[in-house]
């Protein structure tokens, strides 16, 4: 099978995106050892009498130092020249794959799992935040999505030993033998809990220790998994299967109607919860001393599946909603008819998959259509209801992807960056910090030539998997990102954010 090598290239941002295609079969050319290499042979292959003649000059006196040599030419085939693999304009050959180029990684591993997982969470942990030393650590939350009902599961996985990406350093001149524990070469450890779940898991939220699930049932559990993470860390400890295998608490508001749009919030010691189906209704879960308390009536202003649901970083009774129906909703809890007090309406030509509430800056709201397009919105310029102002212009907008934008999300502490996935099977990082520079227009038109503008805002650009389905950010190792697709997952960390 022939691969297709992937290089660096620098975007107009001075970023990089790490696939780059190469000619069929790029296998990477070893460097000779000192037992490999010839001995020196003169270029005109002449006999060198003795040493006085090298010293002494040739017949015309000229000296030997004052000759120019011609370029030794190398023998051995040169490696596959490498040009740019740009996603929508290259297309890969027939037992062509794509081989990621670890030198734009700071670290990259990738996990296989039995069933598919459309949807994951990122638990937070008690290693630390801000973590920047190797190996690092995480766990995962999941739901799988298995051939029949009765076989899924939710898991709880943690991740060790995940070192820092190898590099080729056959080119340094530092030949100190000094081990540095952040680049071992070992393989990453796998552990995980799981438990039974009847039913597909359409979406998974954790809340810290609280994990909801959206069942393809129509149900939305709610799971204690504080035993599983301790079974996890806590060598010998037994998981009572009667606590931890059956659900805390079971909503049942949406009747036999499945959804994905979920969040979680907290405030005041308790715990809300916002559950959307694919019949255009949201419901509120409230948590109490006892246990959860679903309200009865739904909020009720899309007219059709409400895609995902976001709370409001800075107001803990306002939150937003996207839909089907190319909308994007803001709704206050307190309002008594359970409607939409402003939105934006016709915000993507197609059904608006996803959104995310920028923390830091929490004007700003991203969103991604059915089309594969971007849209970052400022809620300042959104209409209220019943107002005759003129629909809003997003204040970004990009239209990278070739296929449905399936997940969003902001940088957890940099307001300007965001990443997204789609089902054109990519990865993508975006810094809306970042201008187009005038010294730059002769990378831009080059990759305008190659068929297809970069936007200065890409950052990066990260492949390999096939039809991804979510990314996060990890809140605690800054710059790390974690995607789920149908074969697997991929959590790596690059050197551009």
């Amino acid at each position: 099978m022939s691969k297709r090598t992937v290089t660096e290239l620098q975007t107009p941002s001075g970023s990089s995106q790490p696939y780059n295609k190469a000619s069929p079969g790029g296998a990477k050319r070893a460097k000779p050892s000192q037992d490999e290499m010839g001995e020196f042979e003169d270029a005109w292959e002449d006999e060198i009498e003795s040493d006085e003649d090298v010293r002494d000059g040739g017949e015309d006196g000229m000296d030997v130092d004052e000759e120019v040599l011609p370029a030794i030419e190398d023998t051995e085939d040169q490696p596959p020249a490498k040009d740019v693999y740009l996603p929508g304009t290259h297309v890969l050959g027939k037992d062509e794959i794509l081989e990621a180029d670890d030198s734009v990684y700071e670290m990259r591993h990738s996990m296989n799992v039995n069933w598919p997982c459309l949807s994951f969470d990122i638990l937070r942990d008690s290693l630390g935040d801000q973590r920047q030393r190797y190996p690092a650590t995480a766990y995962l939350v999941t739901g799988t999505q298995a051939d029949v009902a009765k076989n899924n599961e939710v898991a709880v996985y943690k991740l060790t030993s995940l070192h820092r990406t190898q590099k080729d350093n056959a080119d340094s001149d530092d030949d100190s033998d000094d081990e540095d524990e952040d680049n071992l070469d070992e393989d990453p450890i796998l552990e995980f809990r799981t438990i039974p779940h009847h039913g597909g898991v359409n979406r998974v939220l954790s809340q810290p220790y609280h994990v909801a699930t959206w069942a393809e049932t129509g149900k939305v559990h709610i799971y204690d998994i504080r035993p599983l993470i301790e079974s996890l860390d806590v060598p010998g400890y037994v998981i009572d299967k009667n606590r931890s295998h059956s659900p805390a608490f079971t909503i049942n508001s949406h009747g036999r109607a499945e959804g994905f749009a979920m969040d979680w919030a907290a405030s005041n010691g308790g715990l809300r919860l916002l559950t959307g189906d694919v019949q255009s209704k949201i419901y509120l879960t409230t948590s109490t001393p006892t246990g959860f308390n679903p309200l009865a009536q739904p909020f009720l202003s899309h007219t059709s599946s409400v895609e995902d649901l976001q709370w409001s970083p800075s107001e803990p009774i306002v939150f937003a909603s996207c839909s089907a129906d190319q909308s994007v909703q803001i709704w206050d809890v307190r309002n008594k008819g359970r409607k939409s007090v402003a939105g934006i309406d016709g915000a993507h030509p197609s059904d608006v998959n996803v959104i995310s509430w920028n923390r830091g800056t929490s004007y700003l709201l991203v969103s991604g259509g059915d089309e594969g397009g971007i849209k970052v919105w400022d809620l300042r310029n959104v209409q209220k209801k019943g107002s005759t102002s003129p629909t809003p212009t997003p204040v970004a907008s990009f239209n990278w992807h070739q296929a449905p934008i399936t997940s969003i999300e902001w940088h957890p502490t940099e307001d300007s960056i965001f990443a997204a996935s789609g089902s054109d099977d990519q990865v993508t990082l975006w810094d809306l910090a970042v201008e187009q520079d005038d010294e730059q227009s002769g990378m831009i038109e080059t990759q305008e030539a190659a068929g297809r503008e970069v936007p200065p805002q890409l950052l990066f650009v990260h492949q390999g998997q096939k039809d991804v389905k979510e990314v996060h950010w990890h809140p605690q190792i800054p710059g790390c990102v974690v995607s789920t697709a149908l074969d697997g997952f991929n959590i790596f960390k690059t050197i551009s954010v």
